[in-house]
């Protein structure tokens, strides 16, 4: 059902003297400009909605098309393959995505997610978890299309309907019903256009905080075996154990229940894998001050390795801390208290390859994998003076916070990007002057 609603909005026009009184009327998809329609995904597509091959992917072969699965499609509706993959079917042919057709999750967790081909990730067959839909681009733009099924209102959507006993899913019928709001054809260019630019404004943040994770990534090996030395340090390197270098304790008296129980700031095992990498930038627990009383303190320069993990590869990963805080460690961390040494250099040098592959060595067990202090304490390294070990960290530190500043304006840049969705996919900000300005007396 569909009614009219007067809504004033915007700026005034360039040739305007007064405010603008928009048209806008109330719809099933909310309200929406007059001069905009309603209609059905179904209704604007070539075709019904298509299933995808029900095949298995076998290893990636350039004689073979690749494959495109749900797992294969990112959080930013990219086709981002971890790894690559092919299919090996006869019917694969009948599956390949052409360009202007889109790929919908239609099961499990993903379910929603979605995917305009782009013949850049070159030939793709879509699987048998995904539905493709063939826009007819003379009633919707695919690109317009794209960005609507990135919108809150359309996950408002998704949410409600796949809302199942059991697995949610969506299947081809009920995205054929998904109700669209559909500006006039030049709208929905000039919108897809914009956002596009946005997006290649994220492309360009990504590839430049690849390419300076690669710079630091290569630094970091050659500064840490002092292949290359900085200016002015010439002295000489020395091998030398952890159990050299301090004392090692042992964390305790932090459970799960426990890690948002308070003001205190705490480091959990868990959290080294997940939340940290080579020192810690902010804590993510917080726990009450009868928890800390059967906790572990931590004073500033610690070396917290995190003891138990599922693999031998990961096990003992370390950050150093750097703040003056009251901090506490949770249970099956490892501490090494240090003297005489730059903390945050060993935060770095500890998670080398040539270090994991020591402590990997020392692992023990299969499903849960353990290290203790007594293996740490064997680990060996080499170390510049102090001074030289200063200089390093600092150095990729520095590095670090290049990376962090340009993730932070990527995310912010996404911020934007979702703002402006809200705004240009309900009407509130247009992108093309009506032709003919309906107004309110």
């Amino acid at each position: 059902m569909t009614s009219t609603v007067a809504l004033r909005v915007g700026k005034p026009h360039a040739n305007d003297s007064t405010d603008v009184a928009r048209v806008y009327k109330r719809t099933e998809v909310g309200v929406i400009p007059a001069a905009w329609d309603v209609r059905t995904l179904r209704s604007c597509l070539r075709a019904s909605p298509e299933y995808g091959i029900n095949a298995a992917a076998v290893p990636f072969n350039d004689n073979l098309p690749a494959y495109v699965r749900i797992t294969d499609i990112g959080d930013d509706h990219r086709f981002r393959p971890s790894p690559r993959v092919s299919v090996r079917h006869s019917d694969a042919p009948h599956f390949f995505l052409r360009v202007g057709d889109l790929i919908f999750a239609r099961t499990g967790a993903s379910v929603g997610k979605s995917y305009l081909y782009d013949h850049g990730d070159g030939p793709l067959v879509f699987a048998g978890f995904l539905i493709r839909v063939v826009p007819d681009s003379q009633r919707i733009r695919p690109g317009f299309l794209a960005y609507y099924v990135q919108s809150k209102r359309y996950w408002d959507w998704v949410a409600t309907i796949s809302v199942r006993s059991g697995q949610p899913g969506i299947n081809g019928r009920e995205y054929g019903k998904l109700q669209l709001p559909l500006p006039p054809l030049p709208e929905q260019d000039a919108i897809a256009v914009v956002l596009s630019d946005v997006d290649a404004l994220l492309g360009a943040l990504e590839a430049l905080i690849a390419k300076k994770r690669v710079v630091k990534q290569a630094a970091t090996q050659q500064l840490l075996t002092g292949k290359i030395r900085l200016p002015g340090f010439n002295g000489e390197w020395e091998s030398k154990r952890l159990g050299e270098l301090g004392q090692f304790l042992k964390g305790r008296g932090v459970n799960r229940d426990a890690a948002q129980s308070g003001g205190l700031p705490c480091v959990r095992y868990g959290e080294i894998y997940t939340s940290h990498d080579d020192f810690i930038r902010e804590f993510h627990s917080w726990i009450s001050m009868e928890v800390a009383a059967s906790a572990t303190r931590l004073e500033r320069g610690d070396l917290l390795f995190a003891g138990s993990g599922e693999t031998k590869e990961e096990i003992g990963k370390c950050v150093a801390l750097l703040h003056e805080a009251q901090a506490y460690a949770g249970g099956d961390i490892v501490i090494l208290r240090p003297r005489g040494v730059d903390s945050l250099y060993l935060g770095y040098a500890l998670n080398t390859t040539a270090v994991n592959r020591q402590k990997a060595s020392m692992g023990q067990g299969d499903a849960v994998v353990h290290i203790s202090a007594t293996a740490l304490a064997q680990v060996s390294l080499l170390l510049p003076p102090v001074e030289e070990q200063a200089a390093i960290a600092t150095v990729l530190s520095d590095m670090d916070a290049e990376i962090d500043a340009l993730g932070r304006r990527r995310e912010k840049t996404q911020a934007i990007k979702q703002g402006m969705m809200q705004q240009l996919l309900t009407g509130r900000v247009r992108m093309v002057e009506p032709a003919t300005a309906e107004t309110i007396a």
